[in-house]
């Protein structure tokens, strides 16, 4: 439950309930207290008013003797404090008119200056709980009891009346300080959610850009500071790996046509056979290393300013030819076939040329006996795919094969002069020309690369 919570509830819808939560709890203690604290408060003050109206009618029977005690009890109807005075036998002998036909409504019977208490009901007609206050009066003819009632009702009201608002407004705070702290938070983490946005925009090819930081010296300010300094880094640390890459490659290319040139010469001298072969072997070696420093350049350019094309119209069904054409005369042993409808794109000829050569390439050295190359027009795209009946492509591997310097088959690719660049260079290639590279697994067996692009009209 607690990883479904915070795999669903984001930073904001956390913040709000815990605030809800927090004022709920603390809602509910506080108002049972204040409701509690009101209940007694009220208690007391009844209390309060009853004794003292207690001892001040005993007071006043104490002095005249018990004579005129009419005068002394109050005579309304609607009055919610009730007196009775009883004389020394516990006769009813003066009493307030809401309980003049009912007999002493407490038992209490304290002596001379002593107050007692208890709350009940009068009787079976009185359904309201009335809290009783009784002292004695000394008097020559013995002692009279004094009987003060005030009623709970006022009481019961405003506990009901608190614990009613307390359910009503419990609920409302709650809302309210939930939907608040969701907005705050939400205009809190504003800043974040541009940083979010402006970092999810940068790659290898804008590693130049930053993120804004926030006006407020806060966390969130702070945060974004300290990632665009590590942005600084990884710039100042990718620039010089590009610069590296370059410089190594054009240093490179000197001794490199150098070697070319010597083993040219050799090969047209007259050397014995074994040392013929070597030379063999190593001008094919050394036509791989031009292969992978000519690579490297592209990738570091690419890398570093994008890939700069020239916008022609190319019939792809040329391209599509010429390569089945080159690969069918430097590979007689495998059958290389072109189903081709013609298709005109907008792009860069000699970049779209090495595009399908890289991919010819490929499953030429992967093939057994076959390759074909399709193209047709699909819809708003020009759509080539290179096809070969080899080992195919891991389902797995169908998306890592584009990473840089990768071979699912280690031997086989260096024997066959792979150098792991060309996927990568052929789907930047591609996504320069705004279309789509993919790996797929054949059907018949081997692997498909597909390519789609778009077709301008």
């Amino acid at each position: 439950m607690g990883d479904w919570y915070r795999r669903r509830m984001g930073v904001r819808m956390r913040s709000a309930l815990a605030a809800a939560l927090v004022v709920a709890v603390a809602s509910v203690l506080t108002g049972v207290a204040l409701v509690i604290a009101a209940h007694l408060i009220l208690a007391a003050n009844v209390d309060e008013a009853a004794s003292q109206r207690a001892v001040e009618l005993a007071a006043a029977i104490e002095q005249t003797g018990g004579a005129d005690l009419a005068g002394a009890v109050p005579s309304s109807p609607h009055d919610r404090t009730v007196v009775q005075v009883l004389d020394p036998n516990g006769n009813v002998v003066a009493s307030s008119a809401a309980v003049a036909r009912i007999g002493p409504m407490s038992p209490l019977r304290p002596d001379a200056g002593r107050v007692e208490r208890e709350e009940r009901r009068l009787d079976e007609g009185h359904q309201e709980v009335v809290h009783v206050v009784a002292t004695g009066a000394s008097t020559p003819h013995g002692t009279y009891t004094v009987l003060v009632g005030q009623s709970m009702d006022e009481i019961e009201d405003g506990t009901e009346a608190a614990g009613a608002a307390l359910i009503i407004g419990l609920p409302l705070l709650t809302i309210v300080v939930g939907v608040a702290t969701f907005l705050f938070v939400g205009r809190t983490l504003r800043p974040v959610e541009a940083m979010r946005r402006q970092a999810a925009t940068i790659s290898v090819s804008n590693l130049d850009a930053r993120l804004p930081v926030p006006t407020a010296t806060d966390e969130i300010a702070a945060l974004a500071t300290t990632m665009n300094t590590m942005l600084d880094r990884i710039e100042a640390a990718s620039t010089a790996q590009h610069r590296f890459v370059a410089d190594a490659s054009h240093e490179l290319r000197s001794p490199l046509a150098t070697i070319h040139a010597g083993l040219d010469l050799l090969g047209n001298a007259r050397l014995p056979t074994d040392a013929s072969t070597h030379v063999t072997r190593m001008r094919r070696e050394s036509a791989r290393m031009g292969r992978l420093i000519d690579d490297l350049l592209l990738l570091a350019h690419v890398d570093e300013s994008g890939l700069r094309l020239r916008h022609e119209e190319v019939d792809l069904d040329d391209v599509v030819y010429a390569e089945r054409d080159r690969v069918t005369a430097e590979r007689p042993d495998l059958r290389v076939e072109a189903l081709v409808t013609p298709v005109r794109v907008v792009g860069d000829p000699h970049h779209l040329q090495r595009l399908l050569r890289n991919l010819v390439d490929n499953a030429a050295r992967h093939a057994h006996h076959a390759v074909t190359i399709s193209l047709a027009a699909n819809g708003d795209e020009a759509e080539v795919v290179v096809r070969d009946d080899g080992p195919g492509i891991p389902a797995d591997d169908l998306d890592r094969v584009f990473d840089r310097f990768v071979r699912l088959d280690e031997d086989r690719s260096r024997l066959g002069g792979g150098t792991g660049l060309g996927l990568p260079i052929a789907r930047e290639i591609v996504t320069a020309h705004g279309g789509t590279l993919t790996a797929e697994q054949n059907p018949g067996g081997g692997a498909a690369l597909r390519i789609r692009l778009p077709v301008e009209r």
